[in-house]
């Protein structure tokens, strides 16, 4: 990536970032008695939380230990709490504000002003702790996702295949080596013909992977066709020449812009994640150019990170898409949000003649929390007629 241009970028996600915390500060801060002691602790710590997930990323590639990696797992947990702070402080900031036109709030309740703040800002604290052990606990237990689908194109080798396919591990601090160690267990319990990582393996720094020799366990995927992987735009964030040998010295085939046969007849194309154009400074190969010299009568399977564009899968007559990279929101309601943006945001879609899976994911980026969905592994049965 240019440097301009991450600067900007970086000026606004921490200008957000900032904005957001101050607020929750200043509504934190008013709840509190003028004269309480408390006021001071509450300083200390919201400093400490609202700056550990930026101070953990920055050490964490001068210096891994147990003190970055407790500062990251903290900043993390914090990332999903200022959103739901941010959420219930807008929401009683709407009602104070509708009380001012319509007298809504319990004169009891206007008459203990200053206590009713205080159990306020308790209530919210219990109830954000609660979310947060809740989407927890939910990120660490991955659904099995089956889904049969069928290719009405003749396949001379094989009339089947599953496909096991896990999307946006991001591997690093968060996800470490016993969540990868349970994701190839569970992958190899289903048995598949053919592994794809659907981009997003690593996470932000390949060096915490390397060090900690996290990958390791991608070793023992077993798969009779191969374990097959596409760039996500964190290998990209990672920096993904680096990423990309890392997976190959585990035993990880990564399709990059090109076409690789499977079972003779199937063509597997994997597309270079969008942040190519940004970080390499050109575009991409078009469908187009990495379909040339493709057979469309055979079966083709496509491997996209990021679901935008779909009409260009359709208009190549792709058979199946696989992507990720929107993990449904993964905090309730950003999945509203993703809803905009993409046309199939998760889960299975049809369009014209091509069928589409958009991947949950089985991480998480930033919190280790997720809400409203659920983590998954898929595995896709194709028949092929």
């Amino acid at each position: 990536m240019k440097a301009p241009s991450f600067a900007i970028f970086f000026a606004i996600v921490l200008a957000i970032y900032a904005s957001a915390n101050y607020y929750i500060f200043i509504r934190g801060w008013q709840s509190i008695p003028a004269d309480s002691p408390q006021r001071k602790y509450y300083l200390v710590v919201f400093l400490l939380l609202s700056l550990s997930f930026i101070a953990g990323r920055f050490l964490e590639r001068l210096w891994v230990s147990w003190v970055t990696n407790l500062i990251i797992w903290v900043g993390s947990f914090w990332l999903a709490a200022m959103l739901y702070f941010f959420i219930i402080i807008i929401l009683l900031d709407l009602i104070r504000l509708l009380n001012h036109i319509l007298p809504i709030i319990p004169s009891i309740i206007l008459n203990n002003y200053v206590a009713a703040r205080q159990i306020t800002g308790y209530a919210a604290g219990a109830l954000v702790l609660v979310l947060l052990i809740a989407g927890h606990l939910n990120a660490r237990f991955p659904r099995i996702k089956r889904l049969d689908l069928s290719i009405s194109k003749a396949l001379e080798t094989a009339p089947n295949l599953k496909i096991a396919v896990a999307s946006d591990i991001h591997l690093g601090t968060i996800i470490g080596r016993a969540r990868l160690d349970k994701l190839a267990e569970k992958i190899n319990a289903l048995h598949p013909d053919l592994i794809i990582l659907a981009g997003d393996i690593v996470d932000e720094d390949i060096g915490v992977a390397i060090r900690e020799n996290l990958g390791e366990s991608l070793r023992s995927l077993k798969a009779p066709l191969g374990v097959f992987a596409i760039t996500g735009n964190h290998e990209y964030y990672a920096g993904v020449e680096e990423a990309c040998r890392y997976l190959a010295d585990h035993n990880v085939t990564v399709i990059r812009d090109s076409v690789v046969k499977i079972n003779g007849d199937i063509s597997l194309v994997g597309r270079e994640d969008r942040e190519y154009n940004r970080f390499m400074g050109k575009k991409r190969k078009t469908l187009t150019e990495l379909l040339s010299g493709v057979d469309p009568s055979k079966p083709i399977i496509l491997l996209d990170h990021e679901p935008f564009h779909l009409e260009e899968a359709v208009g190549a007559k792709v058979d199946l898409q696989i992507s990720g990279h929107t993990h449904d929101g993964q905090l309730w309601p950003i999945h509203y949000i993703d809803a905009l943006l993409f046309e199939i945001p998760a889960g299975y879609g049809l369009i014209g003649n091509t069928q589409f899976y958009v991947s949950t994911g089985f991480g998480t980026w930033g919190p280790p929390v997720r809400l409203g969905n659920r983590p998954e592994i898929v595995e896709i049965n194709l028949k092929f007629k």
